[in-house]
């Protein structure tokens, strides 16, 4: 698992009148999703789509808001995906980093761009 801390703009694709937020947010590669907390949202506007179940760390179970769309950009690539409304921070988690085709480097303990497609994000559909 990696963990880290990378810098990304999030926005509402469906008010471009609104300002992206840079965030610093955290990276785990053992998250599956996009969290943001309550004030990202409504700063954002994000409808509800939805409610969803999450377990915590603590292995309580409750349901969150699931909001969307959001468009995550970090430096030339970007995705769009929905975020779980919850917690105090930005937690970027695996599917976005996917879809961007992002790598966490172990070594640098930094996001960034995966090396063997450097120009533009690259996807196995096979």
């Amino acid at each position: 698992m990696g963990l880290g801390y990378a810098d990304i703009n999030l926005s509402n694709p469906r008010y471009n009148d609104l300002q992206p937020l840079a965030i610093n947010a955290l990276v785990d590669t053992g998250a599956i999703t996009l969290c943001i907390p309550k004030h990202v949202a409504v700063q954002l506007q994000l409808e509800e789509m939805e409610k969803r179940e999450v377990t915590t760390a603590d292995g309580k179970h409750i349901a969150v808001p699931y909001v969307g769309p959001v468009q995550v950009k970090f430096g030339k690539r970007t995705c769009f995906t929905g975020a779980l409304v919850l917690g105090d921070s930005v937690l970027l988690g695996a599917i976005p980093m996917e879809d961007m085709d992002l790598i966490v480097s172990s070594r640098m303990q930094k996001l960034m761009v995966n090396p063997e497609s450097p120009n533009m994000p690259s996807a196995v559909v096979k």
